[in-house]
């Protein structure tokens, strides 16, 4: 269990550092999943993959846990944004308890298939289970301005009073800016 150390954020994150499953952690495979969402479901309604559409995606840790104000953590889910081909990233913010990713959808996997790998992968690295079930999904549409987007997605630490400049918070990239 790693204590986060950010000044923002004081309680535990139960993220053990690399190749450490920490005092008296539990391997991943008996750690219990998260109890699903009554509502994620609803979240599906509707939900088309359709190839090469760009989506906005929102994922929330179970019970809002700070998993990402782990810098460890967070950092992993950022590098595990930039390995899917079937996913390319156009920009992403990673809050201390949730996702925010303008991705372009690839060819061959569905929408939830690509963000449920990503959540699958992610919870492996980091030592535990820790997504909240389903996710929310926006499919843009053609004449949504994609840069207005992505600075509404990085401008998220901003809004939340995380940072006073955007280049003051590490977790956020986009193709634009």
């Amino acid at each position: 269990m790693t204590t986060c150390s950010h000044p923002f954020f004081s309680r535990d994150v139960g993220v053990a550092p690399t190749g450490s499953t920490g005092v008296g952690a539990t391997p991943t495979s008996r750690l219990k999943k998260p109890k699903p969402d009554p509502h994620s479901k609803s979240l599906r309604k509707g939900r088309r993959s359709i190839p090469h559409q760009i989506y906005l995606i929102t994922a929330t840790t179970q019970d809002r846990v700070t998993v990402f104000a782990d810098f460890y953590a967070a950092r992993t889910l950022i590098r595990l944004l930039h390995t899917d081909p079937e996913a390319r990233t156009l920009a992403f913010v990673v809050m201390p308890d949730h996702l925010h990713w303008l991705m372009q959808l690839g060819q061959i996997r569905s929408l939830s298939q690509v963000v449920e790998s990503l959540k699958t992968l992610s919870a492996k690295k980091i030592g535990k289970p820790f997504w909240q079930d389903g996710f929310h999904d926006h499919a843009l549409r053609q004449e949504e301005d994609l840069r207005a987007v992505a600075r509404y997605i990085v401008a998220n630490p901003l809004r939340a009073g995380l940072v006073n400049r955007i280049g003051d918070y590490p977790h956020w990239d986009s193709i634009w800016l």
